[in-house]
């Protein structure tokens, strides 16, 4: 625990840099400054400086590979980034948990009721109460706690800012009440589970867990049950490549459908063999059964069928390059999965209507302004929103100025991965 004073202190004086270096690198200066901002908002809203203090980080997440497989059972290649949410936050002595976001009015609530609350729905009280609900169930201790929060993994940029903020409510109840012993993936489980139950969301685990767990992950989810996590061992900061994510400025709106015909279409192809998910099928008893899938399902099912299975092939070969250190041979495979997600997959764009195509016009300049050398893909759910580029660095000033000149200034944002989940940033 740290005093007040003190901690002010040495941020000012660089007391903790060579510590939050670790989680920060280069961007360490900009860094402190923002924890001392987090820390006046503490004192700014809570009234007091006395008593013990911690600071906490949760890193957003950036989909590598694996692009719609993880609701069928499938396998995806994640990565934690450098942008994060920040806690500065003190323990209390009952069950009222207080949270002051920057820019968002406060969550206060009693974690004594840990059932949904339908005025919840939607709303960060939800993720809290969820969380808690979730450490109780799976026999781990909880308590009350204040905390002043800022976050830079920006909303709606499909950077998971949900999952970074859950995972860090997760992460400060593991240390204020468990003794830092809840493991990151059952972190990332409870953070799923409070986003599905309380908050109202159906999402996946691929994205609490790679904020939970940090660096490369790839997860396998034949087992929904028990998945797969294996954290792969690659030093990003070695590969000569930047991680840009660009916002292409297509809105999300009205998209529910088109995001649930991918699922939908999948699930359909798979029980028309008789199985529920296309993981319980193999590509060889899909591609003898395609003139019968093509007359109930029509080709899009068929294709996305197909592309399912070549996803999970390439996150496995994705894993193997970078644990070997082949970055080169690892672009090849983002490029193959960018096809395969525009081809096979069709969740570039949505054709409502059809001269609305931002997400595949920032592929096609991409490719101009990087080809042979960079790589590119969409990014997420797609139909609209970002896309993913790994840019070489000596290219990056130029990229990012072809990206804003069509896509507007700040739209190209630049990221590294970091190795680090969620975590208490000071020992």
């Amino acid at each position: 625990m740290i005093q007040y004073d003190t901690l002010i202190e040495g941020l000012n004086h660089g007391a903790y840099t060579s510590r939050l270096a670790v989680f920060y690198a280069e961007d360490t200066p900009r860094q402190e400054k923002r924890l001392i901002q987090t820390a006046q908002l503490f004192s700014d809203f809570f009234g007091h400086t006395k008593g013990g203090f911690e600071l906490f980080s949760a890193p957003g997440r950036s989909e590598i590979c694996g692009n719609h497989t993880d609701h069928n059972r499938g396998k995806v290649m994640a990565a934690a980034i450098n942008l994060d949410a920040v806690a500065v936050a003190k323990k209390r002595d009952d069950l009222r948990i207080t949270v002051k976001s920057a820019g968002h009015e406060p969550d206060d609530i009693y974690v004594s009721d840990l059932t949904p609350s339908e005025m919840e729905t939607g709303r960060s009280a939800a993720m809290i109460r969820g969380v808690c609900a979730g450490f109780v169930e799976r026999g781990c201790h909880i308590g009350g706690f204040e905390a002043a929060t800022m976050s830079d993994v920006l909303g709606g940029s499909g950077l998971s800012s949900s999952a970074a903020f859950e995972v860090l409510i997760g992460t400060i109840l593991n240390h204020f009440y468990n003794d830092g012993q809840v493991p990151p993936l059952v972190i990332a489980q409870i953070a799923q589970y409070a986003e599905n139950r309380f908050f109202g969301k159906p999402s996946g685990l691929m994205d609490q867990t790679a904020c939970s767990v940090g660096g490369f992950v790839r997860i396998d989810f034949g087992d929904a049950a028990r998945p797969v996590v294996e954290k792969v061992d690659f030093d990003f900061d070695t590969c000569g490549h930047a991680l840009c994510v660009v916002d292409s400025g297509g809105s999300h709106a009205n998209l529910t459908e088109d995001y649930g015909l991918v699922r939908g279409e999948m699930e359909a192809a798979a029980r028309a063999l008789g199985k529920s998910v296309l993981r319980e099928l193999s590509l060889k008893a899909v591609l003898a059964e395609i003139p019968g899938l093509r007359e109930t399902l029509g080709d899009r099912a068929v294709l996305r069928a197909l592309h399912f299975f070549a996803e999970n092939e390439r996150v496995d070969r994705m894993a193997a390059a970078l644990a070997r250190g082949d970055f080169e041979a690892f672009k090849s495979i983002i490029l193959e999965s960018g096809r395969s997600s525009f081809m096979y997959n069709q969740n570039v764009y949505t054709g409502k209507p059809p001269q609305e195509q931002p997400v595949s016009l920032a592929l096609a300049l991409s490719e101009t302004a990087l080809g042979g050398r960079g790589a590119w893909r969409v990014h997420g759910g797609g139909f609209a929103g970002t896309i993913q580029a790994f840019v070489p660095l000596d290219m990056l000033e130029g990229y990012r100025g072809a990206m804003e000149a069509v896509f507007g200034p700040g739209s190209c944002y630049v990221l590294r991965v970091r190795a680090q989940g969620g975590s208490k940033l000071l020992d």
